[in-house]
């Protein structure tokens, strides 16, 4: 797992980071994520977005999930950017075989129509939470009120 902490990057300074997206995921799959151990995050809508992206955990925590995957839930953290990652492209799954071949990569079996898969590279875990409301889909973060200075590799 790589870890976030040299240089200095403000929010507002998004030319030097790239899009400022943040995307919200539930608890263990925001920590999954965050430490590349979960490549594809499946959603019911698509997504024209591409690029870097903050990983925001939501204040949910799904027990029965993080017992499965033997994540200790206590050690997650709730309600705060974790990390960063590169959405470089979108799967449209077609069928639930489709899906479950997968099954490593999102590591769910939970298949409805429709299902997309965003995949994901270069995960990056921060050093410490930042504390920041979420929303649904992606959204911007509009200023440096908004959420504090980010530490990165």
């Amino acid at each position: 797992m790589q870890r976030i902490n040299e240089r200095i990057i403000k929010v507002d300074n998004y030319k030097k980071f790239g899009a400022l997206e943040m995307l919200s995921l539930r608890q263990p799959y925001a920590e999954l994520v965050a430490q590349g151990r979960k490549t594809i995050e499946t959603r019911r809508w698509n997504t024209s977005f591409r690029g870097n992206f903050l990983i925001h955990a939501s204040k949910a925590i799904d027990k029965e999930i993080s017992a499965f995957l033997n994540v200790d839930c206590s050690k997650l953290a709730k309600g705060a950017i974790i990390g960063i990652a590169c959405l470089y492209d979108v799967k449209r799954y077609t069928s639930k075989e489709d899906f479950l071949a997968d099954k490593a990569a999102h590591l769910s079996d939970n298949f409805s129509y429709p299902k997309y898969g965003f995949l994901l590279k270069d995960a990056k875990k921060l050093n410490e939470p930042i504390p920041v409301l979420g929303r649904l889909g992606f959204f911007n973060v509009h200023s440096s009120a908004e959420m504090p200075t980010i530490t990165l590799d």
